[in-house]
């Protein structure tokens, strides 16, 4: 096992037995929650949080960790919703509307995010560093972030033509992009320290994350990839594969990743699980 598996591993390990201890436990909707943010994932969110605070030695990367991973999960949940992208399937799973029903998907979605802002509010750090913490959350995944790249996301499916390349990007920066970009600057907030580096990196490892996305869409298959593939095509939406083909997609990602490298450079070796993180994102099988 490498440095960077081993760093994953552990972030995955610890910041699920965080959400384990803070996500309620009685009622459908907790059951429901726990089915969302407890199944099996990457975390890659959560390693960012844990590598970022790493660099800069702040206090409470856990609970950062959590509550980016309840706002991903909510993000899921309803993104699978039939109004939304219409999956039935999740990390080799039924979503959570299909194993519950709609309306038990919206509620839990909807807790998922209340959760995220109860743990940041709770978490046992200066209030300077909570407040920051919160504030820039609620933009990242709000109307100005993850929220308009959803918008954006289901506004092109009904669109007179597709999307160009800076507007698909553009939309991929908000409804993927935006919480990795905060997961990356949260240790730099953590601390009161400057987040631009992280951002930067943040900003070309979300793309490279999203323009694998869409090759695996392509190339790969359902047992693997945990999800539906071939969805991209079957819908005629424009992706960075259908833009760029997959020679062109692959050839985008790793200059994204070269720019993700180069970001890091004010951190030195301290940053070598997270220059590792950018070469996982474009080499991925899930």
């Amino acid at each position: 096992m490498t440095d960077f598996e081993a760093a994953l591993a552990s972030a995955a390990t610890k910041v699920e037995a965080r959400l384990e201890a803070l996500l309620p436990r009685t009622g459908r909707i907790a059951e429901a929650m726990r089915y969302a943010a407890l199944s099996n994932g990457k975390r890659l969110r959560a390693f960012l949080v844990f590598e970022s605070a790493g660099l800069f030695g702040g206090d409470g990367a856990a609970d950062a960790a959590a509550a980016v991973e309840c706002i991903h999960a909510y993000s899921l949940v309803h993104d699978d919703l039939p109004a939304m992208d219409n999956d039935d399937l999740r990390r080799g799973k039924p979503t959570l509307h299909i194993k519950w029903d709609e309306a038990t998907a919206v509620l839990a979605g909807d807790a998922l995010q209340a959760q995220a802002f109860d743990i940041l509010a709770n978490m046992q750090v200066a209030d300077s560093a909570k407040l920051a913490l919160i504030a820039s959350i609620a933009h990242a995944s709000g109307a100005e972030g993850m929220v308009l790249g959803q918008d954006y996301d289901i506004a092109a499916e009904t669109a007179s033509a597709p999307l160009t390349l800076d507007q698909i990007t553009r939309l991929q920066a908000l409804k993927t992009g935006a919480l990795i970009r905060w997961a990356a600057g949260a240790g730099a907030l953590l601390a009161g320290g400057n987040p631009a580096p992280l951002h930067a990196y943040a900003d070309a490892l979300g793309i490279a994350f999203q323009i694998r996305d869409d090759i695996l869409d392509v190339t790969g298959n359902e047992a693997t990839t945990g999800k539906r593939v071939q969805k991209d095509a079957a819908a005629g939406k424009a992706t960075f594969v259908t833009l760029l083909g997959l020679t062109g997609a692959e050839e985008r990602a790793e200059s994204l990743v070269a720019q993700a490298v180069e970001a890091l450079a004010p951190y030195g070796t301290r940053a070598d699980n997270l220059r590792a993180a950018a070469q996982f994102a474009i080499t991925r099988t899930v």
